[in-house]
């Protein structure tokens, strides 16, 4: 550095440079995530998303590829044809990931609630106070038929080599009075 340079010309070699090589390399490895998701994600909902072309030629050459190692390298070929566009060209397939993750987390959740309240319908020593709370819930349950099922799936759960289809069964009125009191609240 030489005293006769001032300091603005030193503000300005530093503002030369742009991003340094490890956000470079940051950015590189997001583009990377972003294009692994894509890849992932199922054909119909990739084809309601807003991409261009060759994105979408490249992921198609990638889920025709089944070896590893050149799928990881074709993988690397299309975050690299990804980080020709800007990020603009890629909002409304970001925002759909975000809205697919969110939508998947809650159904998840919805089928782990369910699962719970199944095991405890058929435990012996929770399943009265958890058939009261569920016909609290929902005033138009079969009682009766519910019930039923509950004693065929405590037979299938005692008996070995006895297919579980009354426990399957439960699962799928739980199912089905999610569903129902989900669609309630939608139309008030």
């Amino acid at each position: 550095m030489s005293p006769s340079r001032s300091r603005n010309q030193h503000e300005l070699d530093d503002t030369e440079y742009g991003p340094s090589r490890t956000q470079q390399r940051r950015d590189a490895l997001a583009v990377l995530a972003f294009a692994v998701q894509l890849v992932e994600m199922q054909p119909a909902k990739l084809a309601k998303i807003d991409l261009p072309e060759d994105v979408r030629n490249e992921i198609a050459n990638v889920r025709r590829i089944t070896a590893h190692v050149a799928r990881k390298r074709q993988l690397g070929f299309l975050a690299k044809v990804m980080r020709r566009y800007d990020d603009d060209a890629f909002a409304a397939a970001r925002a759909a990931l975000g809205v697919n993750r969110e939508k998947l987390r809650q159904e998840t959740a919805a089928m782990h609630r369910m699962e719970a309240l199944r095991d405890r319908l058929i435990a012996d020593e929770t399943s009265d106070d958890a058939l009261a709370e569920l016909i609290a819930r929902q005033s138009d349950l079969d009682r009766q038929h519910l019930r039923s099922l509950i004693r065929q799936a405590r037979i299938e759960k005692a008996t070995p080599n006895k297919p579980p289809r009354a426990y399957r069964e439960i699962f799928q009125v739980l199912k089905e009075l999610d569903e129902a009191s989900g669609d309630e609240p939608a139309d008030a």
